[in-house]
């Protein structure tokens, strides 16, 4: 079994110069090809269950999942809680077997953004697994505006969640589906100066490929997360498959040109990212 937690593959990642990159899924064909493309370039992977995904599919059949997919993987596999909003919800998914839960305080004001996580880090150290933070909103393309992270305050964060990972606000937006956007890599500098622990980027769709492998490789950034892009390459070869045959109605049969597809877009997102 190759089930791991987030600290045991960002730490390698942070002195390693690499990051790791944390998979939106939606269900069972595009993570079985997530971790089907981490295998074919030998590194790790994140699969990560958001709020869309949890709503169609219950918690403990995305623990089960994921664990399944770990078992016979030979490479790392981290079953991970993204945006998790509350403690009930990150309960739940350590009893449903994840080992690495993401607490989303980034709306809150700060003292109330530092205590929460602190009590799901311990959770998640008592456990034996890891968590992950959120300090800056990170907004979303077309809708809510991102509020910057404050060096100062990230520092603060860090210091007193105990954390294991910090997701920072720094130009990047959810939902982007074009790559036009691009990091504010000063502000990434200035919290890396006051921080030791590894950074995570939400929203690295709209991050493009070329700055996603300059910062894996040149700073703390050792988590990239992935979800429209990857989404997008799925719904077009859904619709290429169908329409290179409308008579065919077998979901499987279908299933099978999507996969191979997917896997092949995410070797690319994934090769950008990973160590050499």
């Amino acid at each position: 079994m190759t089930l791991a937690t987030l600290s045991d593959v960002l730490q390698p990642a942070l002195t390693g110069n690499y990051a790791v990159a944390g998979l939106v899924t939606l269900g069972w064909e595009d993570t079985r090809a997530y971790v089907a493309a981490a295998e074919a370039e030998k590194c790790p992977v994140i699969l990560q269950a958001g709020p869309s995904c949890r709503t169609h599919t219950p918690l403990p059949i995305l623990g089960s999942m994921y664990r399944h997919l770990a078992a016979d993987a030979d490479v790392p596999v981290v079953a991970h809680l993204d945006h998790g909003y509350t403690m009930d919800e990150c309960k739940a998914a350590l009893d449903a077997g994840f080992t690495s839960l993401m607490f989303d305080g980034s709306r809150k004001p700060l003292a109330r953004n530092i205590d929460e996580p602190a009590a799901v880090a311990e959770l998640a150290r008592a456990a034996g697994i890891s968590c992950e933070g959120e300090i800056g909103f990170v907004g979303y393309d077309q809708g809510e505006a991102s509020a910057g992270t404050d060096p100062d305050e990230a520092a603060r964060f860090a210091r007193e969640t105990g954390v294991d990972a910090m997701a920072i606000s720094v130009g990047n937006v959810h939902l982007q589906r074009n790559q036009s956007g691009g990091l504010d890599e000063a502000r990434i500098a200035a919290i890396e100066a006051l921080t030791n622990i590894p950074l995570v980027i939400h929203g690295g769709s709209g991050v493009p490929a070329w700055q996603r492998r300059r910062l894996a490789r040149g700073s703390a950034i050792c988590k990239f997360n992935i979800g429209t892009e990857l989404r997008m390459a799925f719904g077009q070869a859904l619709r290429d498959s169908v329409n290179r045959d409308p008579d065919r109605f077998d979901r499987l049969q279908i299933f099978d040109d999507v996969e191979a597809s997917l896997v092949a877009a995410t070797r690319k997102v994934l090769a950008t990212l990973k160590a050499g």
